[in-house]
């Protein structure tokens, strides 16, 4: 039997994103978190990324550097950004096409290849190269594309999503991992017919040493934002069309005769315009609206609210998993999930009692809920130390780093060695449960 690899004796681990550090996207962050932990472990990590930021897509950053003993490689595209679906596409184009030239030409037998889901479809292309030079795939899978976009109704997806779909299996097939986020989204891949072998659970995670719990009194954001004493709920991150926010907005309505409760959303997105427009139509003057918080600003920011709201549209679950709630876990405070009772989010909330579930349309029921909360405080500051005692538990950056060292060092040249453990430090693999 072949012997594991370890940081001394694999080949290279080349990533694959379209974001990489400096960019403070969500994926990007999680991406660099990994790429420099395993940097620091001895294992020869580089990174194929565009040349863009997320925020700014006239950004033009280096093409080679090495970042704290990460080799970036980044390539040009077009600068279209986020604004148009059609530039959008053509950003995707021109990474794909620059992504499959510089993996071919930098990938060599031993090497192991674990692509993002940023922009879709990217395990197809990795795929290819793989298979041509002789590589180990891994994907690295945050969403599933095309199930996204036909939920959303993007245009045009709907006609070619079968196609996409059967190259998409075709290339997780490949992966001696697929690694997602959750048990939902595993039931989705075996839905699919990946085998349960190569399907890992590892979740993503916050830094919970950045963001720690801070006391009200000792939060300068609350009287910088004129919050002293209310009761807040927050909303932290991407305002986006997977979210769901009419019935966040149908409560705050309710709720504007309670002149202690206060919302405040923190973030950008497509969605931030018609939240906006509603607030200012409904004189809402209960809610604020802030911009991204600086990264070493998170704690402060995500201590602001006594709790946050997360959502996602009901078909989306199993195909998304929402990456704010480990922050906000790790700033101590409990969650209002708004969404499918049977969705990620809602099995860890219920299964560590660290927040409160709701489906989407749940107005009065919601409303009512968080009003009586308001006059229950202790009641919610036990559920926020309950998702923190979770986050140092399940979801610390440590313990997401250990699993993904395990992982690759679970490869050999030839045949995975999977990991059977479903507890402790371990990623679970499915096939072993």
């Amino acid at each position: 039997m072949a012997q594991p690899i370890t940081s001394a004796s694999m080949g290279r681990i080349i990533f694959l994103n379209r974001y990489f550090y400096p960019d403070h996207s969500a994926t990007s962050q999680l991406l660099s978190d990994l790429a420099f932990d395993l940097a620091s472990c001895g294992y020869d990590v580089h990174v194929v990324t565009g040349g863009q930021l997320y925020t700014d897509p006239r950004a033009a950053l280096a093409s080679q550097e090495t970042i704290r003993g990460v080799h970036v490689h980044r390539m040009r595209t077009s600068r279209f950004g986020r604004a148009r679906l059609w530039g959008r596409m053509l950003d995707y184009l021109t990474f794909y096409l620059g992504a499959m030239w510089r993996l071919y030409r930098l990938v060599g037998p031993g090497d192991v290849v674990v692509p993002k889901t940023d922009p879709p479809m990217l395990s197809v292309c990795a795929a290819w190269v793989a298979r041509w030079r002789g590589a180990t795939l891994v994907n690295w899978i945050q969403d599933l594309f095309p199930e996204v976009a036909t939920s959303l109704d993007v245009p045009g997806v709907r006609y070619v999503a079968p196609v996409l779909k059967r190259l998409r299996n075709h290339s997780l097939r490949q992966a001696h991992f697929n690694v997602v986020l959750g048990p939902v989204m595993a039931t989705r891949l075996r839905e699919e017919g990946i085998h349960p072998d190569h399907i890992a659970v590892v979740a993503n995670w916050a830094d919970g040493d950045l963001i720690r719990p801070i006391p009200r009194e000792n939060n300068p954001l609350l009287s910088e934002w004129g919050l002293d004493g209310k009761f807040v709920l927050g909303y932290s991150g991407n305002m986006g069309r997977v979210h769901e926010f009419k019935t966040i907005i149908d409560a705050a309505e309710l709720l504007k005769a309670a002149e202690e409760i206060a919302f405040v959303f923190i973030g950008e997105g497509i969605a931030r315009p018609w939240l906006e427009a509603e607030v200012a139509k409904r004189r809402l003057t209960s809610v604020q609206f802030r911009p991204y918080q600086p990264a070493d600003h998170l704690g402060r920011s995500l201590s602001v609210a006594d709790l946050h709201f997360i959502s996602l549209q009901a078909a989306l679950e199993g195909l998304i998993v929402p990456s704010k709630f480990y922050g906000i876990a790790a700033a101590g405070r409990p969650v209002i999930y708004i969404g499918s009772p049977d969705g990620e989010i809602a099995r860890i909330v219920r299964q560590e009692q660290c927040g409160w579930i709701f489906s989407i349309g749940e107005v009065g029921p919601l409303a009512k809920c968080i009003l009586g909360l308001s006059q229950r405080r202790d009641e919610v500051v036990e559920a926020g130390l309950r998702a923190r005692h979770a986050f140092d538990r399940h979801y610390a950056r440590p313990l997401a780093h250990r699993k993904w060292r395990v992982l690759l060092e679970s490869l050999s040249a030839a045949v995975p060695q999977r990991t059977a453990s479903v507890e402790g430090e371990h990623p679970i693999v499915i096939g072993k449960e």
